[in-house]
């Protein structure tokens, strides 16, 4: 009787605890990324009253079972549901990002302990550091490497993702743009005295934008148009002193260099006309004293210096210049044939100010420094419409001019913030388009390289579903600021449940390696504005607490019926 007593004991503590975890399941119904439990009994133990004998051939008597008597139950195991996902709960809030798969986010207090969780349940700190809403526990993860810019999967560490250097981005100076679009040969603005307007908006190096305003004007020869830069203006409209040099490079009868893509006839020529010494605008000199003719291979050997495949292409150079209001003194200068000849600036000068081309002198040694009104011409195949380069005809290798803004100061400034800018003119056509044009600037290449940018303020912040995390700016960038990592386990089941929750790793969990994984390693991703909701399936739960009320009713029902037992045996002696 005494046994029985005790037995029914052993399995009132027994479903007592098994109503205790079905208790903290229920309670924590609505818990973010709780994960439920589960109680399995055991038999306690067992007293043996008889061994089991075997069967006796010499006798003939069979064997016999053991006499075991049980006292009681105990709890088992309790396991806990790990691998099974919760429901998805909603919440918009960028910073809550949800684990598909079974992975664990690594969160720590103090950078050195390492606990596990599923809840996440994330903001940013007043330090700028991503961290638990819950109890404030940093997020870990790894940072970019400053050397690459990429993700370097070292030891884990918190994620501040908010900090000085990466609320703004550096601005950018221009370095390239691109024209594109349709010249239109009956388009009337190419005919008028302003000419087709053509902006191009760029940045200096601290991020103040510009403007570059071109007029695109015909020629009165089929295919043969020029652009003119006319001003360039802040953005407040204040014009910058471009001065009296002209800021295009690779202008009408200019060539590109082939070492820099470009040759600025404001860089100029150094003439001795004693010596018949000629210094090229980027370095050497050549002796052309007796030079009768073009067939001697140093002219072969300027001509290549310059991009020219032959001494014709480079001895045709020219400036087709147009008077500005008497057409009868529009003249045509071949270049080569002025030094060729010996010629100076002496007796020159008055008649090429009045042809919009500026010569300028040296003591000694004549320095022509040209500039033909800052005009560029292009060049259109009149049979197929296609862009046929700049500085002459079937020149298809000039594909744009560079404006030499290195050395403007903008209004206000000390020192030139801005860089030189690549203007691509080959997707330039002139075809039919009902008499308009369509031709426009924009900064950038074709692949938006060299665009630039003004200083750029964080708008945003986005989450991947690898757990790296991208910072927007307002410019239009984006800055790789970390990635979250994760932890997994060959058994998460034997993860420690420490509260708050968290998990802390046991000896049959599997350690952690300091480093962790990415979250698509083993197939998981991450989802932001979402989180995992608790696992507790309330319809099992309500089931099992009601076997588990029945449980502990019928241990009950044992220590009663024991105990009316023990009264009729203490009843015998009256």
């Amino acid at each position: 009787m005494m046994r029985s007593m005790y037995s029914g004991v052993a399995g009132l503590k027994t479903h007592q605890t098994k109503m205790d975890v079905i208790g903290n399941n229920i309670a924590n119904v609505n818990t973010v990324a709780y994960k439920s439990q589960s109680v399995t009994f055991s038999e306690l133990m067992y007293q043996t009253t008889q061994a089991a004998s075997g069967a006796n051939a010499t006798t003939g008597t069979a064997g016999v079972n053991a006499r075991q008597i049980g006292l009681g139950v105990k709890t088992g195991a309790i396991n806990t549901s790990i691998a099974s996902q919760g429901a998805s709960q909603t919440t918009n809030n960028p910073f809550d990002i949800r684990i598909t798969g079974d992975a664990f986010f690594i969160v720590s207090s103090d950078g050195g302990t390492k606990n596990f969780t599923r809840d996440g349940s994330f903001y940013v700190d007043g330090a700028g550091n991503l961290a638990m809403t819950s109890n404030g526990y940093n997020v870990m993860g790894w940072q970019v490497d400053p050397a690459t810019g990429n993700i370097k999967q070292d030891t884990v560490s918190a994620l501040r993702i908010m900090n000085a250097e990466n609320m703004t981005y550096e601005p950018e100076a221009t370095t390239k743009a691109m024209v594109a679009g349709i010249l239109d040969k009956n388009d009337t603005n190419l005919t008028s005295t302003s000419g087709k307007i053509m902006n191009l908006m760029f940045y200096d190096k601290l991020g103040y934008s510009y403007t570059a305003k071109f007029n695109v004007k015909d020629t009165d020869v089929d295919g043969e148009y020029t652009v003119t830069l006319n001003s360039i203006v802040n953005s407040n409209n204040e014009p910058v002193n471009i001065g009296t040099t002209s800021l295009i490079a690779g202008a009408a009868g200019g060539a590109e260099v082939a070492k820099t893509n470009t040759i600025n006839l404001a860089q100029g020529y150094s003439w001795d006309s004693t010596n018949k010494i000629l210094t090229l605008a980027e370095g050497g000199t050549l002796d052309i004293s007796g030079l009768a003719d073009y067939n001697d291979p140093a002219w072969a050997t300027l001509a290549k210096a310059y991009g020219f495949s032959n001494v014709n292409e480079f001895k045709s150079l020219t400036f087709d210049v147009t008077h500005p209001t008497n057409p009868t003194q529009n003249v045509t200068f071949g270049m080569l044939e002025y030094f060729k000849n010996g010629n100076t600036s002496d007796g020159t000068v008055t008649a090429w100010t009045a042809l919009g081309i500026t010569a300028l002198s040296n003591d000694g040694v004549q320095s022509q420094r040209m500039t033909v009104d800052g005009a560029t011409k292009l060049y259109y195949n009149p049979a197929t419409g296609k862009f046929d380069g700049i500085g002459g005809k079937g020149a298809t290798n000039f594909s744009g001019i560079t404006l030499n803004l290195a050395g403007l100061i903008a209004p206000g400034a000390t020192e030139s913030n801005f860089e030189n800018i690549a203007v691509d003119f080959q997707s330039t056509t002139m075809f039919n388009n009902s008499g308009t044009s369509t031709i426009a600037a924009s900064s950038g290449d074709s692949d938006n390289l060299g665009k630039g940018r003004k200083l750029g303020e964080m708008s945003g912040i986005t989450i991947q579903n690898d757990g790296r995390i991208y910072a927007s700016y307002d410019n239009g960038m984006s800055r790789l600021l970390g990635q979250i990592a994760t932890a997994t386990f060959a058994n998460a089941s034997g993860l420690m449940k420490e509260g708050d929750n968290l998990y802390v790793a046991s000896q049959n969990s599997g350690e952690f390696d300091g480093i962790g994984v990415e979250v698509t390693a083993g197939g998981g991703y991450m989802t932001t504005g979402v989180l995992e909701m608790s696992n507790v399936d309330l319809s099992a739960e309500f089931t099992e607490m009601i076997t588990t009320q029945r449980g502990f009713q019928a241990n009950s029902r044992i220590i009663t019926v024991s105990d009316t037992l023990l009264e009729e045996l203490v009843n015998l002696k009256r």
